[in-house]
């Protein structure tokens, strides 16, 4: 992140800057007092707002101005120019907004105008009690949704989690490389939930689902009545049962309690085993090396990520991995771990004092399954994330959609998507009849070295290299049958922003 206490820069906008100064959708970053101010003209109006995405502090003078929003370069949040609300995750928080004025051909910023209000549900019947199965990405943004539109039915949030919603990305990145301190880590601190009026039920197990009666069976015989159920249930990292290997031996990362017991185990250790080549076990792998481990890297592939970025960009991360000392033992498995000893299918044995399985995840589906939902390697949903039961939607890791951009239902476990999806769900739940629309997009930490993807792309026929990858100076652009799927991106910003807005365009 961002250093957020640097002195402001640029001129004094106060004082006033001349309107010539910047072309259309151009963008000026100034200061009122001791806050710097970025100004950005669309169209005849101009707009002062913060310069800082409230995500990661990202640089908005570097995003992309589209139908009255910017859109950080970083990680896509998307805010309105007029009102500073944060549109679309994985910013929450709004930017700070200022008056402006243009007289005589120069621009003057003055006072800051207030925090947007809430916006008031869409008139019609209100649910009187929203519950949310599930306390990660898509359940808090929904949470945090409902309130923003002044919902004030009753919001129970039920997770069997110890913890309450957490910044999931940064638990493989900045934490887990000891660069982000814990207070980070939760979305929101436990006072927020109770300042909103949201019942958050942690270590609450949920035995199952009755859509008839609109209730929720917990675990230990209780019933909760709801008149709209979001199932975010998510999904939970495969665990493998390795020969010779105690639990403790090959560990997970999924949760905030899995990420502290990684940490712990490194703080005592010299050399870990990864299993996996994911985007879970690299960021570990990553991470690791930062705080001074020697680690290997053990999968059956013959390139890391090959599958789902291309073997150009597979080269370049296995290369990003190498550089900083990582071991790589690829078209491997694990055949056996026991007494710090790692034995390998082709007979390598490797000293390690722990390990770490990062080869994905399952969706959670046991709930929607036994209540009778409509399933397709997922829970299908409609455009709107409605469920084949009344009142029922899904968001996040278990939501299979009719995705516009890919042609047909996908299943994605992107935590940008997830908190999207709660958004939309929660807004449809107040009858606003929302689609989901926006194109899929993760990014992916390597050291210093940041992956952007966004779209999504099963399968290719024709991959596109523009730029120097191996430089940090590059993109790939998946096409099948003519048509941009997906593009991944390294320190092309504003190039990622702008095949996003192509994607969604080509759909509207």
């Amino acid at each position: 992140m961002a250093d957020q206490d640097s002195k402001p820069s640029g001129p004094d906008l106060v004082q006033g800057v001349a309107l010539a100064s910047f072309p259309e959708n151009g963008m000026l970053t100034g200061h009122v007092g001791e806050e710097d101010v970025l100004l950005v003209r669309h169209g005849a109006d101009i707009f002062a707002i913060s310069p800082h995405c409230t995500h990661y502090h990202g640089p908005l003078a570097e995003g992309l101005v589209v139908d009255g929003t910017v859109r950080c370069p970083w990680h896509h949040a998307c805010f309105d120019l007029a009102s500073g609300e944060a549109r679309r995750a994985p910013a929450f928080d709004p930017l700070a907004c200022w008056k402006v004025e243009q007289r005589d051909g120069m621009v003057f910023v003055g006072e800051k105008l207030p925090a947007p209000k809430p916006n008031a549900p869409r008139a019609g019947k209100v649910p009187a009690r929203i519950v949310i199965a599930g306390g990660g990405a898509a359940g808090f943004a929904a949470a945090e949704m409902l309130r923003r539109h002044d919902y004030q039915g009753d919001i129970i949030m039920l997770s069997d989690d110890a913890a309450p919603p957490v910044d999931r990305p940064n638990l493989s990145k900045d934490y887990l490389a000891g660069s982000a301190p814990e207070e980070w880590v939760p979305l929101r601190g436990q006072d927020w939930y109770a300042e909103k009026g949201i019942d958050l039920r942690l270590g609450t197990k949920i035995g199952a689902i009755k859509p008839r009666e609109h209730e929720v069976v917990l675990g230990d015989g209780g019933t909760i009545a709801y008149s709209k159920l979001l199932l975010a249930t998510g999904a939970e990292p495969i665990r493998l049962a390795v020969p010779g290997a105690a639990p403790s031996d090959v560990l997970t990362l999924r949760s905030l309690a899995d990420c502290r017991a990684i940490i712990a185990r490194a703080q005592n250790a010299r050399r870990v085993l990864v299993i996996g080549a994911s985007f879970i076990g690299l960021e570990v792998a990553a991470s690791l090396t930062t705080r001074g481990l020697e680690v290997h890297v053990v999968a059956p592939e013959a390139r890391p990520l090959e599958k789902v970025m291309g073997p150009q960009l597979g080269d370049v991360i296995r290369a990003l991995h190498e550089e900083k000392g990582v071991h790589f033992h690829l078209e491997n498995t694990v055949s056996g771990f026991e007494g710090g000893r790692a034995t390998l299918k082709d007979g390598t044995v490797l000293q390690a004092d722990f390990a770490v399985a990062g080869v994905g995840v399952r969706p959670r589906l046991q709930l929607a399954e036994a209540a009778g939902l409509a399933l397709d390697k997922g829970v299908s949903v409609n455009r709107h994330l409605e469920t084949s039961a009344p009142d029922i939607y899904a968001a996040g890791d278990i939501a299979r959609w009719p995705d516009k951009h890919s042609g047909g239902p996908i299943r994605v476990e992107h935590w940008v998507v997830a908190t999207r999806q709660g958004q939309t769900a929660a807004r449809n739940m107040l009858g606003l009849g929302e689609e989901f629309t926006p194109a899929a997009f993760f990014w992916s930490q390597h050291y210093d070295t940041s992956i952007n993807y966004v779209g999504h792309a099963e399968s290719w026929d024709q991959l596109l290299v523009e730029g120097d990858l191996a430089a940090k100076d590059g993109l790939v652009r998946f096409k099948k049958n003519g048509r941009t799927l997906a593009v991944a991106s390294i320190f092309r910003d504003l190039e990622s922003l702008e095949a996003e807005v192509a994607m969604e365009e080509a759909v509207a």
